[in-house]
């Protein structure tokens, strides 16, 4: 498939963040123990056997990614080797076989060299989406592992995933559903642990909130995360804080602002328990972090009737997450040195 060179004429500067068609999408199938070599296909659309277990039993798991146009023109992916990690080991626990790396990272490096000409140009403030997935099918019935698997690989060029220019200051409601079991799925980015957050996150929304802050599901006392963020906060004393539990998504983003926190900042780092309510009055900085959020400082946090505010109570970024969101994309984006060397870059033919 030949690769066009010619940007599309889009307003890159107000994509918002939902899906678009793009011209190629990648598939490889998993039969009779072993992976096909994989293609890149026209259609959008995937055939699968109405007795499929990713439509009855929820066998299916997904990675989100995002390519970044440097100031020279080259086309960046962020710490891929970790986006291919956790994917096999979310397959594992799902019963699904691995994808190795190589077929991975070919799947995604052939999926935006096709699409190169939605890649956004440097400076739009807008990312090409990447969204390698992995899905049980063919014919089933019963509770048990699919007998085939596709791996497919998607893009979309995207804006901000909430809509504000810069970093957006959202709002974070506690809620009273559990997102995770310590022992089920919540480490996971299996595609059953999102269906049932929907609810959580209308209801937050009905209190004024952007999304669902949880809870632990045992005592409903320390932070998990958010409907579609990890969480991390700065505290008193130079601590920069992020959760720790076995129901946490093990996230790229945060894991890389925990280092950069260190590094750079000079921060006390801490993954522990985060007990909310006695805490909180701790709390000088919230922010929510991931993929598609990237960073996004938290200006409140609804919680037990009451509203409560963290820096310029609640109106604007502070400056911790300021900083390590600069830090942040300015790697993502080849600005920076990339001292720990985390950027891969997709050659374009």
């Amino acid at each position: 498939m030949a690769t066009s060179m010619v940007k599309k004429d889009l307003n890159w500067a107000d994509l918002g963040f939902k899906y678009r068609q793009t011209e190629a999408r990648f598939s490889a199938i998993y039969k009779n123990g072993a992976w096909s070599t994989g293609a890149l296909l026209d259609s959008p659309m995937i055939s699968v056997h109405e007795g499929a277990p990713t439509l009855h039993y929820a066998q299916q798991c997904f990675e989100g990614m995002k390519a970044q146009t440097s100031p020279d023109g080259r086309v960046l992916l962020f710490r891929p080797d970790l986006n291919s990690e956790r994917m096999n080991q979310t397959a594992a626990r799902l019963l699904m076989p691995e994808v190795p790396y190589e077929l991975f990272l070919r799947g995604v490096e052939e999926t935006v060299r096709a699409n190169y000409s939605w890649v956004p140009p440097y400076g739009s403030g807008a990312s090409l989406y990447i969204r390698p997935m992995l899905i049980g099918v063919g014919e089933n019935l019963g509770l048990r592992p699919a007998n085939e698997y596709e791996f497919r690989v998607f893009v979309s060029p995207v804006g901000p995933y909430y809509k504000s220019a810069g970093l957006a200051v959202i709002s974070l409601a506690v809620s009273d559903y559990d997102r995770a079991a310590p022992n089920g799925t919540g480490a996971y980015k299996a595609g059953a642990n999102y269906a049932g957050g929907l609810l959580a996150t209308k209801k937050a929304q009905e209190l004024g909130a952007n999304e669902a802050l949880y809870l632990d599901a045992a005592k409903r006392t320390y932070i998990d995360e958010a409907g579609s963020a990890n969480i991390i906060v700065a505290m008193k004393g130079n601590r920069f804080v992020t959760p720790k539990s076995n129901a946490i998504l093990p996230s790229v983003t945060r894991r890389s602002i925990m280092t950069l926190a260190e590094q750079h900042l000079n921060m006390q780092v801490e993954d522990r328990p985060i007990d909310l309510r006695k805490e909180i009055g701790d709390f000088e900085e919230m922010a929510a972090c991931g993929t598609a959020a990237v960073l996004a400082p938290v200006g409140k946090v609804w919680l037990d009737g009451a509203w409560h505010h963290f820096h310029d109570n609640g109106q604007s970024v502070g400056p911790v997450m300021q900083k390590v969101y600069d830090l942040l994309v300015g790697i993502q984006r080849g600005e920076s040195p990339d001292e720990n060397h985390w950027t891969h870059v997709v050659k374009i033919d």
